[in-house]
């Protein structure tokens, strides 16, 4: 994917050197949703799968001038229904001092173009539902909610549990 420049914005693919930014913004991120006591990634990790041959981590970042305002993160889905594959957003992240300058749009516009250009079917994304200033952005750009689904998540002990088959009766029987 090439380098999308605008002035002095440039946004550009992230390799395994951008670690060190990359861990940054995610513990930026992790902080505003509240969720930084779960948060694991480290300039080492982000390193170690920018790095591996079958990572599925992509990410790009938006410099001003030479100073990294924002990223984001994401990876190739597939729908079975659409037969073609998709884009999953997994972040999306401008510093705090950065917002309001159309960096988010500029990093959205950009991964957009790389779904588009790879033939996906569709881009998606999650974010918490008290949000707001994300959501209201999210719909200006004609993003639509989907309401339908609801998202679920295993993790820690409960996906241990259920990967070892120690279910309890009811969950054995569904």
């Amino acid at each position: 994917m090439n380098d999308f420049k605008a002035g002095s914005l440039t946004i550009r693919m992230a390799g395994p050197d951008d670690a060190a930014v990359l861990a940054e913004m995610i513990g930026e991120l992790a902080e505003y949703e509240r969720l930084g006591d779960i948060n694991r990634s480290t300039e080492e990790t982000l390193r170690a799968e920018l790095s591996a041959p079958d990572s599925v981590l992509q990410a790009c970042i938006a410099f001003e001038g030479e100073t990294p305002v924002g990223m984001a993160t994401f990876f190739t889905t597939y729908s079975t229904f659409a037969a073609k594959r998709g884009l999953y957003l997994e972040d999306l992240f401008v510093q705090q001092d950065g917002r309001h300058h159309g960096y988010g749009t500029e990093l959205l516009r950009y991964v957009a173009r790389y779904a588009v250009e790879r033939d996906c079917g569709r881009m998606e994304w999650t974010t918490l539902l008290w949000n707001t200033v994300a959501i209201e952005f999210y719909e200006a750009l004609g993003a639509t909610p989907n309401d339908a689904w609801t998202t679920y998540r295993l993790i820690g002990d409960s996906l241990k549990r259920l990967a070892s088959a120690q279910l309890d009766d009811k969950a054995a029987r569904a």
